[in-house]
């Protein structure tokens, strides 16, 4: 198994509190496709450099860091992706961390 990190961008327009629900929700949804959170941590709402849409200014950014399968994240992404919730996903490699030092 791999560490990857995802940073998930999701859909805040008109429906902040539910945010906490959709991490919850993508937290199942690795979990469910074999892959086992580590951590998750939620940053604020930022508005975006480039607004390519009126409708989609800002995003509220979380990112999650998992182990998994390689071949698991080509399921994610699909699923990631027909998410009305989630924006923009990316996943990465995550560096394995380090010992802390006496």
């Amino acid at each position: 198994m791999k560490r990857y990190e995802g940073l998930f961008i999701l859909e805040t327009a008109g429906k902040e509190e539910g945010v906490k629900d959709t991490i919850d929700k993508i937290s199942a949804e690795i979990t469910s496709a074999g892959g086992k959170v580590e951590t998750v941590q939620k940053m604020d709402k930022r508005n975006f450099s480039r607004v390519a849409d009126k409708r989609h200014g800002a995003g509220f950014y979380v990112n999650v860091i998992f182990e998994s399968e390689a071949d698991v994240l080509t399921q994610l992404k699909q699923k990631f992706a027909l998410n009305p919730e989630v924006f923009r996903v990316l996943f990465t490699s995550a560096p394995v961390p380090k010992p802390a030092a006496k």
